[in-house]
This record gives C-alpha cells, structure tokens and sequence, in this order.
C-alpha cells in the first residue's frame, strides 16, 4: 500500500464528498443566480474546505485514541469502531498521526488567508467558527463532543451545511444571501444524519470512557425515533426548497432517492435493531446523502441551462 492509499485510509477520506457536495452547491448558486464564477476560487476554496473536513475526521480520532473511546469500541464485541483503524492498530504512532493532522489544518489555513485577501471579511468569520467547531469537538478544554444535549449535531449542520455553502457562495461574490440558508439544509441536515446513526455503532463503550452522545443520554431506542425525525426534517427541507423557488418544482422527484433509507428505518422498527443493521443504516445514510447531494447539483445546472 502507497501513502496516498494510507493517508486516504487514515483521514476516513470516503466522508469527505458530503463536504465538497455542498462546495459545489454554493459554487453553483453563485453562478445560478448571479452568473458569478471564478475558477482559481473555487479551486481553492474546494482544496481548502476538504483540508479543513480531513483535519476534523483525523483531530477527532486522534483525541478519541487519547480518551480511550476507539480503543474501547476497537476492543469490545458489543460495538463496532468506526475510527481509521490506524491508531488503533498501531499502523502509525500517535506522533506522526499528529503531525499530519497539523499539516492537514496548515493546507486548510493557507487556502483561508488567499480567500481572504481575495474576497473578504466573510472567508475569516466562517472560516474561524468552523475552525473552531473541527477543533474543538473533542479536544480539552471544551470538547463539546463528549457533552451531548445535540450540541455535536447542531455543529455538524452548520459544518457540513450551512458554512461551506455560504461560504463557497460568499468568496465568488463577496456576500451572502438569505436563500443559502434554504439550499443549504437538505446536505446539512443529511449529513448530521449520517454522523449520528455512526454513535449507534459503540454507545456502550462511549459510555464507559465520558462520551455523552444523544444516544448515551437517551438510549437506543429514543434516539433511534429522533434518527427518523432528522430524515423527516431533511426531507421537508428539499419541499422548502422547491417552495421558495431554489430548486425548480420538479426537484421534488428527488425524495425518491429516500426509499430505500425509508424502508430500512421501516425493518428496523420492533426487534431488529442490532449492530449489523445499524451499521448498514449508517452506510445507506451516507450513500442517500452522497445521492441527494449529487441530484441536487444536477437540478442547479438543469435551472442554468433552462434559465429557470
């Protein structure tokens, strides 16, 4: 196996479309709406956004190793891990696991500072709150993610939502506008989705070491009825989004990409809900959310074409 192979490995890399999903959408709706479009921007911005989504998968599991989260979930027949593995198994040292994240933010950073210089105020106000956020969420002294009460959530639209959206809107044109906040629900509230059925997976060993996730406070059965109403949400908002004229009326034809998630909540109701099949919720939570995303992109470029 080459480094990039590793590296792919190490940062969980398959996550990182969710993040350039919604680099094109904002990217786009610059175009669609303005007729705005730099390319040396976008570039930049999709380098600098999915720098900054790998710091946070890596930081997360490099805080989650020291906890003794991952090595708990890594050692238990009653969970299944969902870090790189890499850590865990003692494919790289801590050390040099550390020093890549580093690296990772640097790329990260440098992207923000040219953004900057190159559209605005808006680059560090978003780009600080995420940095912030991607830190944060398991690192002491704060490490909200060890918290609960749907504070890790309420970071995970923003982050992988709201922020990129706007923000990828905001460096083609130099503001914002109040329709983003729309666009950007339907990949924020999938992709919250997605990372909350991945707390299924080892809430008992979370338990053991402090991590205080939704579904260690409310227990599987709670949290599994509040996973149905954050895919409820997430499909209301594709409606809002056609109602307030962001998408064109026949991007309701998108919920169908839904079914099959649909019909697996459906199975799981009663008895069914044990390891395996969560872990197979989770991975057709991602693979629905990659298939809303790019659906959603193709309608942008469909308005474009017919002028709608």
């Amino acid at each position: 196996m080459n480094k990039w192979q590793e590296f792919r490995q190490a940062s969980r890399m398959h996550f990182v479309p969710l993040m350039a999903i919604c680099i094109v959408q904002g990217t786009l709706a610059a175009w669609v709406w303005n007729g705005e479009f730099n390319i040396w921007i976008a570039l930049i911005t999709m380098i600098g956004a999915c720098a900054a989504h790998i710091f946070s998968m890596m930081i997360n599991d490099l805080w989650d190793y020291r906890s003794g989260a991952d090595k708990a979930a890594f050692e238990s027949d009653e969970a299944i891990s969902t870090d790189s593995g890499y850590l865990t198994s003692g494919k790289w040292s801590e050390r040099n696991y550390e020093i890549v994240s580093w690296c990772v933010l640097g790329v990260a950073l440098i992207c923000a500072v040219v953004l900057y210089f190159l559209s605005g105020w808006g680059v560090l106000l978003l780009g600080g709150l995420g940095c912030f956020m991607a830190l944060f969420y398991v690192v002491p002294p704060v490490r909200y993610g060890y918290v609960g009460k749907g504070m890790s959530e309420m970071a995970h639209l923003l982050s992988f939502g709201i922020f990129p959206v706007m923000g990828s809107y905001y460096v083609q044109t130099g503001y914002f506008d109040p329709r983003l906040w729309i666009l950007s629900l339907p990949m924020g509230i999938l992709t919250t989705l997605t990372f909350f059925n991945h707390h299924f997976l080892h809430w008992k060993t979370d338990k053991q070491v402090g991590k205080r996730t939704l579904v260690v406070r409310w227990g599987v059965t709670k949290s599994f009825y509040f996973s149905i109403v954050l895919l409820s949400l997430a499909l209301l908002s594709i409606v809002m989004c056609v109602v307030f004229g962001v998408i064109p009326i026949y991007g309701i034809l998108a919920l169908i990409v839904a079914w099959p998630l649909c019909r697996m909540y459906s199975e799981m109701k009663g008895e069914k809900r044990n390891l395996q099949n969560h872990q197979r919720l989770l991975w057709l939570s991602l693979r629905t959310s990659l298939q809303f995303g790019g659906l959603l992109i193709l309608l942008q470029l469909i308005s474009r074409w017919l002028n709608i």
